[in-house]
C-alpha cells in the first residue's frame, strides 16, 4: 500500500497545493481530509494560474479526487468551484463527496461573520466562511451531513431545527433579522439536484485502494499551527490538518499511511490573529511580502512575515512523525542578505526549545536567532540540486539538522515544474 500525507508545517499558504499537484501525476486518489472552502491552495500550470479552495489539488490530473468525511463542504461554494475549472476545460467528473461530510449552511456563515464583527467578541481573524460553526454543529450533534441531503424529509426537518435555532441567536442575542427557511431550503434543493450523483460512501473505497497498493494522497488544509489541539490555540481553525487528522478525516488506519510530507516555506507567514515570535515589521517585512507574492488565495489578506521559526519546525516533525520535507520559496530569500533562523524562545528569562501550551507567553516571547550568510543568485531556474548556491546549501542543510528530517524536494518557483528533488518521495 502506499498512504502518503502532505501537510503543512507552519501557519498555512506554505505551498501545499503545489506540491500536491506535483505528486498527484501518479496517484491513483488524492483526498481531502479537513477544513473547508477557507483554506486556498494555489497551483500553476504553464504559468496559468488555478485557485482550489474546496476541491482536492489533484484535481487537476485523472485519478479519483474525493472530498472527504472531515471536510465541510458549502455547497454553493463547490458548484462554483467545479463550474469555473470546467469552463477553463477541466475535467470534473472525478470528484467524489463523501456523504459523512458536513454541510455548510447560510445560518453558519451569518453567525461567524457577526462573531468577527463583535467588538467584545475573541476576534481570531477567521475567513467568515462558517467553518468553525459548521464544526459545532458536528460536535454538538446538530450537523447536517451529505447523507441527509439524500433524504429530503430527513433534510427538511433537520434543517427546520436548525433555523429555528439560529434566528433565536441571531434575533436575541445579536439583534439581527432571522433567516428565511423557506428561501434556504429552495437554495438547497437546487443545489442537492447538481452534487448528488457525486455523494457516496467514500470509506471502502479509499481503503480498498490502499489495500490494493494503489498510491493515496491525503491533503491537508490549513497548517500545524493551526490545529484545534496543537496550535496557538484560539487562534487555530476547527479541525486537525496534521497526519492524525487523516485517520479520523478519511477514515483509514494510522498503519495504513506510509509518509508524512511535510511542507515548510523557507520563512514563515501567518494570516489573521495570534502571537508570531519571529514575524518582520516594517519595510523588511514589507520586501519579504512583495516578493514572494504572500496575499491570500481566498481572502487576499496580506499575510504577516518572519523569519524561519524552526521551533514550529521541529514542533512540526515530531507531532506529524515527517518522513520528508519539502521547502518551498527558497528563491524569495535571494539577494535579502544575511538570513536569520529562530531555534528556540527566550521567555521571562526561561529558554523553550518547544511551543508552550499557553499561548499568551508567546507574545513575551523572543526569538534566538541563528544567522547564516544569504546568497545572490538567481535560483529560479536551477534543477539540480547541486547547482544551488553553496550558501543556500548550507541553509537548506541547517534546516534538517535542527528538525531532524531529510529535505526531499525543494521549490525554487511557483510552476509545477520548478523544484528540485534531492531524495525520491
Amino acid at each position: 500500500m502506499a498512504g502518503y500525507v502532505v501537510v503543512g508545517t507552519q501557519w498555512g499558504d506554505e505551498g501545499k497545493g503545489k506540491i500536491i499537484d506535483v505528486l498527484a501525476d501518479r496517484a491513483d486518489y488524492v483526498v481531502r481530509f479537513q477544513g473547508g472552502n477557507n483554506a486556498g491552495h494555489t497551483v500553476v500550470v504553464n504559468g496559468e494560474k488555478f485557485i482550489l479552495k474546496l476541491l482536492p489539488s489533484g484535481v487537476l490530473h485523472g485519478g479519483t479526487c474525493i472530498i472527504g468525511p472531515g471536510v465541510v463542504v458549502d455547497p454553493k461554494v463547490l458548484l462554483d468551484e467545479l463550474a469555473s475549472l470546467e469552463t477553463r476545460g477541466a475535467k470534473t467528473d472525478h470528484v467524489i463527496i463523501s456523504d459523512r461530510s458536513q454541510v455548510i449552511m447560510p445560518y453558519h456563515v451569518k453567525l461567524d461573520e457577526l462573531r468577527e464583527a463583535k467588538e467584545d467578541g475573541l476576534k481570531i481573524g477567521t475567513t467568515k466562511k462558517g467553518i468553525g460553526p459548521c464544526y459545532e454543529d458536528k460536535i454538538s450533534r446538530y450537523g447536517i451531513r451529505m447523507a441527509d441531503l439524500l433524504d429530503m424529509a430527513q433534510f427538511e426537518e433537520k434543517l427546520k431545527r436548525n433555523v429555528e435555532m439560529k434566528n433565536e441567536i441571531f434575533t436575541k442575542i445579536y439583534g439581527v433579522e432571522p433567516l428565511d427557511y423557506d428561501k434556504i431550503l429552495a437554495d438547497y434543493k437546487g443545489y442537492i439536484e447538481k452534487i448528488k450523483h457525486r455523494i457516496k460512501d467514500t470509506i471502502p473505497m479509499v481503503n480498498k485502494a490502499l489495500d490494493e497498493n494503489k498510491l493515496v494522497l491525503f491533503e491537508g488544509a490549513q497548517a500545524m499551527m493551526l490545529d484545534i489541539n496543537y496550535g496557538t490555540y484560539p487562534y487555530v481553525t476547527s479541525s486537525s490538518p496534521t497526519t492524525g487528522g487523516v485517520t479520523t478525516g478519511a477514515g483509514v488506519s494510522p498503519r495504513k499511511i506510509d509518509k508524512g510530507i511535510g511542507v515548510m516555506k523557507a520563512y514563515t507567514t501567518r494570516v489573521g490573529e495570534g502571537p508570531f515570535v519571529t514575524e518582520l515589521l516594517g519595510e523588511f517585512g514589507e520586501k519579504v511580502r512583495k516578493i514572494g507574492g504572500e496575499y491570500g488565495a481566498v481572502t487576499g489578506r496580506p499575510r504577516r512575515c518572519g523569519w524561519l521559526d524552526l521551533v514550529v519546525g521541529r514542533y512540526a516533525t515530531m507531532i506529524n512523525g515527517l518522513t520528508d520535507i519539502v521547502i518551498t520559496k527558497i528563491d524569495v530569500l535571494s539577494g535579502l542578505g544575511k538570513l536569520k533562523i529562530c531555534t528556540a524562545y527566550e521567555i521571562d528569562g526561561e529558554i523553550y526549545e518547544s511551543m508552550p501550551a499557553n499561548t499568551s507567553l508567546l507574545y513575551r516571547a523572543k526569538p534566538i536567532y541563528e544567522e547564516l550568510d544569504g546568497w545572490d543568485e538567481d535560483i529560479t531556474k536551477i534543477e539540480k540540486y547541486e547547482d544551488l548556491p553553496e550558501n543556500c546549501k548550507k541553509y537548506l542543510k541547517r534546516i534538517e539538522e535542527i528538525v531532524n528530517c531529510k529535505i526531499s524536494v525543494v521549490s525554487v518557483g511557483p510552476d509545477r515544474s520548478q523544484n528540485i528533488h534531492i531524495h525520491e518521495i
